[in-house]
Order: C-alpha cells, then sequence, then structure tokens
C-alpha cells in the first residue's frame, strides 16, 4: 500500500496561517513557523481586548462625565446617586454624549438631579 503523506492538506494549513499573517513585519509575515507563533498570540490579544474594550470604553465614559461635571460644581462620585434619586435611568455612554454634543440637555439632567445631591456636613 503506497504512503500518504498529506502534503496537501499542510500546505493548505501554511497558505492559511501565511495569509493571516501578511501583514506583520518581517520574518512573522514570511516564515511558516514565527507566523504560527505570532497569530496564537495575537488571537489571545484580540480575545482579551474584546473583553476590555467594554472597560476602556466605560472608563472613557466617565472620565468625560467626571469633567462635565466638574465644570458645573459636582462631582461624579454624588451625581450618580442623585441621578438614580432624581428616577433618571440613562447611562454613562448616554450622559457623556449628552455632555458633549448638547451641553444645554446635559445641563437640564444636571439641574434635576441637583435636589437629589447629597451635601456632606462640614465638619
Amino acid at each position: 500500500m503506497p504512503r500518504v503523506t498529506r502534503g496537501t492538506v499542510h500546505a493548505r494549513k501554511r497558505k492559511r496561517i501565511l495569509k493571516r499573517a501578511s501583514g506583520f513585519r518581517a520574518a512573522p509575515g514570511v516564515q511558516y513557523r514565527q507566523a504560527l507563533e505570532f497569530t496564537r498570540k495575537a488571537d489571545v490579544y484580540a480575545h482579551r481586548d474584546r473583553r476590555q474594550k467594554k472597560r476602556h470604553f466605560r472608563t472613557l465614559w466617565i472620565t468625560r462625565l467626571s469633567a462635565a461635571l466638574r465644570q458645573r460644581d459636582i462631582s461624579y462620585s454624588r451625581f450618580i446617586p442623585a441621578l438614580i434619586a432624581a428616577g433618571i435611568e440613562l447611562n454613562r455612554k448616554m450622559l457623556s454624549e449628552l455632555a458633549i454634543t448638547d451641553p444645554a440637555a446635559f445641563d437640564a439632567v444636571v439641574e434635576q438631579a441637583r435636589p437629589h445631591l447629597h451635601v456632606p456636613k462640614a465638619a
């Protein structure tokens, strides 16, 4: 019985890996073994960063909100509980978009939450 080397299967696999690595610089974009390692590592990064992307955006929205609220003499940590007490159900993404694109509407939201602000007693 003749020996089967599976050359076509391996060639197809190698071609697929090298195509995925085509944008990599130097050896990882050209040599199969390094392309294999780099594409595996790229997959790990892609998987990790799909989760981290959500965290990074939330941080960005909170930073924007905090900056907009500081201009209105309110701290972020006091504003969010006041917003909940006022019954306003806008998420941080929408609040930060309002603060950037429509400051008048954001001012209206802040004024609705202002009566519910907890002011600490002076010691």
